[in-house]
Formats: C-alpha cells, sequence, structure tokens
C-alpha cells in the first residue's frame, strides 16, 4: 500500500508513533489509509450540513476494513460573494483547493480518497487535486436543495432572486414580494437547485463514472443521499484494498472517455457555461489533450433533451430525479448511436453502458426524447470570430429564439460595477451589446461571475433585445444572450478591449460566430494606440493569481512554468 511509506519497518517508529496519537492501534497499521476530504464550511448553503455526512463517512470505512483520516478544504458561496470584490476570490479558490488535496494526500501518503464537495469551485478543485494526487477516489456531493414557493405555488429559486432585484428597481415588484421571494427562494441546505454550476458539476461527476448515480440529483439530507454516503464509503475502501495494480487510480477512470461523456450529458441538460471552464481545467490535470473545438462537435450530436431552471423552465433538480436521474438522460442519449464512450469504467466497477442499461424515463415531460428534443443540438456553444479568435461561451439552453441571431451597438463597461451602475442607470437601451471587460482571470483578476448585470437586464425587461459579452463569466444562474470568457481577454490584448461605445457587434448561435463588425484597417490603428486598463490589485494572493493565471480558452488553469 502506499501508505506503507509511513507505516512500515524499523525506521518509522516515529511515524507510528504519531499515528498512535491519534487513535490507531496495532491492527490498523495493515488497512488502507482513506482520506476523506470534506469541504464543511458553515456559510454554504450546500455545507454547513457536511461535518455530518463525515462522520457517517468515517464510520463507514472504519466498518469496511478502512482508517480514515478527515480533512477539509476551504469554500466561497459564489451567490454570497456576488456583486462585490469577494467574487474576486471564487475562481481562484479553485486552486487553493486543488492544492490543499495534493498536500495532504502526497504528504501523509494516504492510499484512496472519498471528496465529499458540492458548491461552486469545490467540485471542480477537488477533481483537479484528486487528478494530480491519482489515486482511488469517489465523490458523492452535500446534494441539491429543494425548490423554493410562492404563497401561490410558483416554483422560484436563487435566480428568481436576482432577477427579481431588476424588478423591484424598475417599480414592477413590491417590497412585500421581493421579501416573499428573499425567504422562499432557498428553503434548504444543499447546491442551490437548479442546472446552476454546483449541480451542473455535481451532475458531470456522474458521466465522468467518479461518482455514484444520483450523485447530481438526489436531495440534500434525505435518507436516500445519507445511503449513498454510507454505499460510497464502503466501495471506497474495497477499490484501496483491490488497487495492488493501479486500476482503480483516478487516471483510470477519469481519462479521455469520461470527459467526452461528461461534455454529452453536457449539452443533453443545457449545464451552466462554468463547466467548459472546468471541464478545460480538468482535461489539463488529466493529461488529456482536449480543443474547445471539440465541444461544439459534440453539441452537433447530442439533442438538449432536459431543461433546467434558469434556462427558461422551471424544472429543477428534484424533478429531475424523479424523472429518472442522470441515468435516463445518458440512456436517452446512447440511442443516437456513438455519442457516449459507453465502455468507460466506473468507481462501482461496472462500465457506464452497463450502469444505464436498465435506465428509463419516468416522466417525458421532463427528460424528453431525442425526437421530442427541446434542440437537435445542445445546450452549450463555442463561439469564433475576430472578437474570440480563442473562444467564448454562450449557454444557449437560456436563450430566447429570438436571440440566436443578434446584431446590436456595443455599450462598454470597464468593470462589473461600472456595468451595474449604467444597467441601473437606463444607459444600456433595446438593441444594445453590453461589453464588460477586464474581468477576465488575468484582468479582473478571478474572473467574476456576471449574475448582477445579466439578472438586472432580465429584471429590467430587456431580455429579448440586449445581448451582453464579457471576458469574466456568468453565474449558472444566468440566462439571456449572455456570452462570456471571452478569449484572449483585455489585460492580454484582446480585441473586445478595443471595441468603443457605438461599434456593431454581431452574434450568431447557430453558425458559432461572435464579431466586431469593423473593419481591419481601424482595429490597426486601435491596437497601435492601445494602453489596457490597469486596476490596482491589492491583495498579495490575488496579485500572485494574476501573474500566473492562463485565460479561459485554457482553462484559467495556472501556469507551472513561466
Amino acid at each position: 500500500m502506499r501508505s506503507d511509506t509511513i507505516k512500515k519497518g524499523f525506521d518509522r517508529t516515529p511515524h507510528r508513533s504519531l499515528l498512535r496519537a491519534t487513535g490507531l492501534k496495532d491492527e490498523d497499521f495493515n488497512k488502507p489509509f482513506i482520506g476523506i476530504a470534506n469541504s464543511h464550511i458553515d456559510i454554504i448553503p450546500g455545507h454547513f450540513f457536511l461535518q455530518e455526512y463525515g462522520r457517517i463517512v468515517k464510520e463507514a470505512i472504519r466498518e469496511a476494513g478502512g482508517v480514515p483520516f478527515e480533512f477539509n478544504t476551504i469554500g466561497v458561496d459564489d451567490g454570497i460573494a456576488m456583486g462585490h470584490d469577494g467574487m474576486l476570490y471564487s475562481l481562484p479558490s479553485r486552486e487553493l483547493i486543488a492544492d490543499s488535496i495534493e498536500t495532504v494526500m502526497n504528504a501523509h501518503k494516504l492510499d484512496a480518497m472519498i471528496c465529499i464537495p458540492n458548491c461552486d469551485k469545490i467540485v471542480p478543485g477537488m477533481l483537479m487535486g484528486a487528478l494530480r494526487v491519482n489515486v482511488p477516489t469517489i465523490f458523492v456531493s452535500g446534494g441539491p436543495m429543494r425548490a423554493g414557493h410562492k404563497k401561490d405555488g410558483t416554483p422560484i429559486d436563487l435566480a428568481t432572486a436576482f432577477e427579481a432585484v431588476g424588478q423591484h428597481a424598475e417599480g414592477n415588484m413590491s417590497d412585500e414580494e421581493l421579501y416573499e421571494i428573499e425567504c422562499e427562494a432557498c428553503p434548504s441546505g444543499g447546491s442551490c437547485s437548479g442546472m446552476f454550476t454546483a449541480n451542473s458539476m455535481n451532475t458531470l461527476c456522474e458521466a465522468m463514472g467518479v461518482a455514484l448515480p444520483g450523485n447530481g440529483t438526489v436531495l440534500a439530507m434525505t435518507p436516500e443521499r445519507i445511503e449513498m454516503v454510507k454505499t460510497a464509503a464502503k466501495r471506497i475502501v474495497e477499490m484501496a484494498k483491490a488497487n495492488d495494480d493501479g486500476k482503480w487510480n483516478m487516471r483510470n477512470i477519469l481519462n479521455e472517455k469520461a470527459i467526452h461523456n461528461a461534455f454529452v450529458v453536457d449539452m443533453a441538460m443545457g449545464g451552466s457555461s462554468n463547466t467548459v471552464l472546468h471541464m478545460l481545467a480538468i482535461a489539463n490535470e488529466a493529461e488529456v489533450n482536449f480543443d474547445i473545438k471539440q465541444i461544439n462537435k459534440i453539441s452537433e450530436n447530442v439533442a438538449h433533451i432536459a431543461k433546467i431552471s434558469p434556462s427558461l423552465s422551471t424544472v429543477h433538480m428534484d424533478d429531475i430525479n424523479r424523472a429518472g436521474g442522470v441515468n435516463a438522460v445518458m440512456k436517452e442519449v446512447s440511442r443516437r448511436g456513438g455519442v457516449l464512450q459507453l465502455d468507460a469504467i466506473t468507481v462501482t466497477g461496472e462500465t457506464l453502458g452497463a450502469r444505464i442499461a436498465d435506465a428509463v424515463i419516468k416522466d417525458a415531460n421532463i427528460i424528453h426524447t431525442n425526437e421530442n428534443a427541446y434542440s437537435k443540438v445542445g445546450g452549450l456553444s463555442i463561439l469564433f470570430g475576430n472578437l474570440a479568435l480563442e473562444g467564448a461561451v454562450v449557454k444557449t439552453a437560456g436563450i430566447m429564439p429570438s436571440m440566436r441571431k443578434f446584431t446590436g451597438t456595443a455599450v462598454c463597461f470597464n468593470s462589473q460595477q461600472e456595468a451595474i451602475d449604467g444597467i441601473m442607470s437606463h444607459k444600456v437601451k433595446a438593441g444594445n451589446v453590453v461589453v464588460i471587460r477586464y474581468e477576465g482571470p488575468k484582468g479582473g483578476p478571478g474572473m467574476q461571475e456576471m449574475l448582477a448585470p445579466t439578472a438586472l437586464i432580465q429584471g429590467m425587461g430587456l431580455g429579448e433585445s440586449v445581448a451582453l459579452i464579457t471576458d469574466g463569466r456568468f453565474s449558472g444562474a444566468t440566462r439571456g444572450a449572455s456570452i462570456g470568457h471571452v478569449s484572449p481577454e483585455a489585460a492580454e490584448g484582446g480585441v473586445i478591449g478595443l471595441i468603443v461605445d457605438g461599434d456593431e457587434i454581431q452574434l450568431d448561435v447557430d453558425t458559432h460566430l461572435l464579431q466586431l463588425n469593423v473593419d481591419e484597417a481601424t482595429l490597426q490603428k486601435r491596437r497601435a494606440e492601445f494602453v489596457p486598463h490597469k486596476k490596482e490589485i491589492k491583495s498579495k494572493w490575488l496579485k500572485r493569481y494574476s501573474l500566473l493565471v492562463s485565460n479561459a480558452s485554457n482553462g484559467a488553469s495556472l501556469k507551472t512554468e513561466l
């Protein structure tokens, strides 16, 4: 076992002495040492209860013949960090989480790991760290929260609360209704109830085979979720004991096939645009050569069959679970032969094909068939053009049909706060394209999510007449013609930094086009005079991050060589 490095031989006497101080006995030194990476933190709704999950996992590991060692990662709640400079720390937290996983697991030579994430950057951060460590690993998330409901029974969620701010600002919502939404939108513990970033990533963990069926859809704090936690804990001990040949190491499961399958399911379910950013970084850690252009090729062969809030839908994760879950989605998608890599192995020991063999759609109003798909192509698209030479991302599942082709005039802002102030003061009109720049990984730094401005646009009734582009990114709760991850970003000299108010910008989702309709001679003149806008960065951590981070089309991964 890998842990023999710290527990076998006479020269490890001091090591065993320290381990005995934690409660280990003679019989424990022949058992696998299992790390439990827990992301418990009190301020995140999807995480405040994870200490209890950790206790359950430890008990189940002991019963199965392993020795558990629990440790914690940090976490940032994107919703609470939204709309102020706290959001600058969200994406960088992914790197800290990956580094902490690598540090604890490798410093102590643990044999296997079970990860307990749930929200925002914590899932991808743990996946990245687990790939570096490359030992048997199972992911079991905290689970999604229930959808909220207004007094009249209308389903609501976090996106409703953000958009309500814009409606209230326009005088279209009373104080009483705003307060009702505030109190009811997030009614329980768990990751926010729609197909936002957390649930998108937890769903993709199923598709990649690193989690048990139901990981993305079984509600938090339910008997079914607790049973899943116990099953995962027992299974990780089995994997650790049967790993003499490295069969169950993380990279043997999360490989090229798994990444392909993740994007297939992402397209079928219209996941958060953030999944593109994270999956590119995960592919990098898995040493899989995945070009962003492959995403459109996958999308062309995958029908969008599950439309989930905030994608113009009142369906939530609990509804998907009752309708057959992610397995039913994958089974339906697989009917178009060759779309899924069905021979990919999963942590349960079965192939993906075997896992979904008996899955059925239980409610065709929730999970559609391929023949009755919302769209014959997937719910995400990568756009290219002179404005996005290396790509930009749009969640097509959340766009009204009338906005799939759009040409408008630019209104430029050099920060998210400038944009919020401009939208609130009615500087943005129908027919405009809002440009928010210097919010990319390097320029932000940290690539802020733009839920506040996009929600204001929706709440103020401009969702079908205004587009938005940014080198920043969006919350999974964003909907509308919102194009993010524009690369190269403004801070590295990208064309988005050359736009001036009144320029014409063209969007065509179906042909994957994002174009600035300005002639090359004018752009060359602007380039010659271009001086990137510089923000003052007070944080030492964010300064280091800005120096090392790549752009969004490279997953915003940190460079290891300058």
